[in-house]
């Protein structure tokens, strides 16, 4: 029966998007600064990396040098040379490579390649192998991350800004998903459950379509720049912010009210401004607090809400920080 519904998952997918999305292999490094890594590498498949916890540097070819902290993902195209520098005591890392194949031959020999060595666990990293530890199909190259996606119909093509890039850095609400899914994945091919193929077939389909999201959030976010629309959001952002920072909310809430991430929001508003939206909204609460100070019958305690903190400790220290008092000093200065 699973066997069935596996079959009728992949018929609909190849109908839909002319490959299967495959996940070769799942492996769990764990490195040091000691550690021998290679100089370069390269795969026939996309190869996504996800940093559990450290800090390391992608050198990647065509793409510069990329610093990653702990709960970063990337995805590094097929046959793009890279290379690992490890910037921590310790690196913990997954990484999983996938790929899109055409027919059910290929299939078949993607899944006896997984099966010789579903999971690597690396405790400890002495050699400096990189990369899958099984045969990748050649064709595995051929296939792009697009022209998979164009099935989940969301305006990505090949022939966008994003293809041309030999990595993704995944950012937005889908980056905590991914991840979460990278590490299913993982579990499932280091197990022998039930229905474990048409599981991990599952959780293949549902990280292609959340890097499409998440993919699709960069390519929208890079067209509003180029066409002058960031300046805009900006504007519409800043307004909300002055019109709602009395009641708590968030540079989360305020990005998602222009429709970006928080990361690109928060770029594109220091850009325009010279400040952080986090720094503007304490800058408008404090502001507000102090008119309010002066009304000696106002309580500390009830001016911290009006103003649009969560409590009265975290607006004594933002008070401190800033104005380098405590709001009951300034108070006594300004009744003086």
């Amino acid at each position: 029966m699973a066997n069935k519904l596996l079959s009728a998952i992949e018929d609909n997918v190849l109908m839909s998007a002319g490959s299967v999305p495959v996940v070769i292999e799942g492996i769990e490094h764990i490195y040091d600064t000691k550690d021998s890594l290679p100089s370069e590498s390269s795969h026939n498949s996309h190869e996504l990396l996800y940093l559990r916890d450290g800090k390391i540097e992608v050198s990647v070819d065509g793409g510069g040098k990329i610093s990653l902290g702990k709960g970063s993902t990337i995805v590094i195209r097929p046959l793009v040379k890279h290379r690992l520098i490890i910037k921590s005591n310790r690196a913990d890392i997954l990484n999983l490579y996938f790929g899109f194949i055409h027919d059910t031959k290929e299939l078949s020999q993607a899944r006896e390649g997984r099966g010789e060595a579903p999971v690597k666990q690396k405790k400890e990293a002495k050699n400096n192998s990189a990369g899958p530890s099984v045969a990748i199909p050649g064709s595995m190259a051929q296939i792009s991350l697009e022209s998979f996606l164009k099935f989940a119909d969301l305006g990505l093509t090949e022939d966008n800004e994003m293809t041309s890039q030999p990595c993704f850095v995944v950012t937005g609400n889908e980056k905590a998903e991914i991840s979460m899914l990278a590490e299913r994945i993982v579990s499932e091919m280091g197990d022998e459950r039930f229905s474990k193929d048409l599981m991990i077939q599952t959780l293949t389909v549902e990280l292609m379509i959340n890097l499409s999201r998440a993919m699709r959030n960069e390519w929208e976010e890079n067209i509003r720049v180029k066409t002058g629309k960031a300046k805009e959001l900006v504007a519409i952002a800043r307004q909300y912010m002055d019109d709602n920072f009395d009641q708590g909310i968030t540079v989360a809430q305020a990005a998602s009210y222009v429709f970006l991430s928080q990361g690109y929001f928060t770029r594109a508003f220091k850009d325009e401004t010279g400040t952080s939206p986090m720094n503007y909204l304490m800058k408008k609460r404090i502001e507000r607090s102090c008119m309010l100070l002066e009304n000696n019958e106002i309580k500390v305690s009830a001016i911290s809400l009006q103003s649009g903190f969560s409590s009265p400790q975290r607006f004594n220290v933002a008070f401190r920080k800033l104005m380098g008092m405590t709001p009951m000093e300034y108070r006594k200065r300004h009744l003086k």
